[in-house]
């Protein structure tokens, strides 16, 4: 790019910045319809505003080549964002990048197998956050944010904040998940953070600013699977375990919705077909679950 037209891009580039702030979206929303707009920019060293609607599907023919499809929907809607608030135009060819809709059932885990993974953890915060995921069915980024604040050991509930949407609930806390917080706790005593960020110098954790990184989060728990043999999954297949577990126990996909924090019924029913559903008591349901875990607290 000339000078003049960098300075163009930058111009409409923090507008885009601003502007996706301002609708109130999520960091990693921001982060990612940014990352698709300098992408597209830097591929074909132009400002956006100055390529072409063919050199567009050139482009995304390339990315659907080199990208997973998920990289390639984030970056068209990112796209769609820049054009439409900020280039003022209208996204005409929408429907040339559309991925065909794959019905693919979750993995999970078994019972006895989470509670392999859990033992096979040496390092306390990761026994905890397998537990905690998997015990209130978590996505990720909801466990690690989980602050001292959020417990209410009186009702047995943990205030879920800013979750998938910036949707607060709350869920029931298990006897067994409690305790292992409250040892986690007991070990760092953040004044706030339940998993804060573990420096080199454990004596200085109570004073961490963040919370444990999602990527070395992610990272333990891989190596922990390969270690176990376990087949190969992701963080968020804990959270689809506990909601399978929970069917099979005769929980409701009504009440399963509730639990993790669904928009849609539809998500909810990927996991089982049911013709017929037993009422059953949330909390009690989810206790007996967790408490069927083998899981040594005198390590914790």
């Amino acid at each position: 790019m000339t000078p003049k037209e960098q300075r163009r891009f930058n111009s409409l580039y923090q507008r885009h910045l601003r502007t996706l702030k301002l609708q109130g979206l999520s960091e990693r929303t921001i982060n990612a319809y940014a990352r698709a707009v300098r992408r597209l920019s830097g591929h074909f060293n132009a400002c956006p505003d100055k390529i072409s609607t063919d050199k567009l599907e050139q482009y995304f023919s390339e990315l659907v080549d080199s990208h997973s499809w998920s990289t390639v929907k984030v970056d068209r809607n990112g796209l769609q964002f820049f054009w439409k608030h900020i280039l003022k135009r209208k996204w005409q060819w929408l429907d040339i990048v559309k991925a065909s809709k794959i019905q693919s059932l979750p993995d999970i885990l078994t019972p006895q197998e989470i509670t392999q993974l859990i033992g096979a953890a040496r390092k306390l915060r990761y026994r905890v956050f397998i537990l905690t995921t998997y015990s209130m069915g978590l996505r990720l980024n909801e466990t690690l944010a989980l602050e001292v604040g959020d417990i209410d050991a009186g009702r047995k509930q943990v205030h879920i904040r800013r979750g998938k949407g910036h949707k607060d609930r709350r869920v029931p806390l298990p006897d067994l998940t409690y305790c292992a917080l409250r040892s986690l706790w007991y070990r760092h005593r953040h004044p706030r953070l339940l998993f804060p960020c573990v420096s080199s110098n454990m004596s200085l954790v109570h004073r961490a600013k963040t919370t444990m990184s999602r990527s070395s989060t992610k990272l333990a728990v891989r190596t922990l699977l390969q270690e176990c043999g376990i087949k190969k999954i992701s963080v968020h297949s804990l959270r689809h375990s506990f909601a399978t577990h929970l069917l099979e126990r005769g929980l409701n996909l009504r009440q399963i919705q509730v639990l993790l924090g669904h928009a849609s019924p539809t998500t909810t029913a990927r996991y089982v077909h049911l013709t017929e559903s037993i009422e059953q008591d949330t909390a009690a349901t989810i206790n007996t679950l967790i408490n069927s875990l083998s899981v040594n607290l005198r390590r914790l």
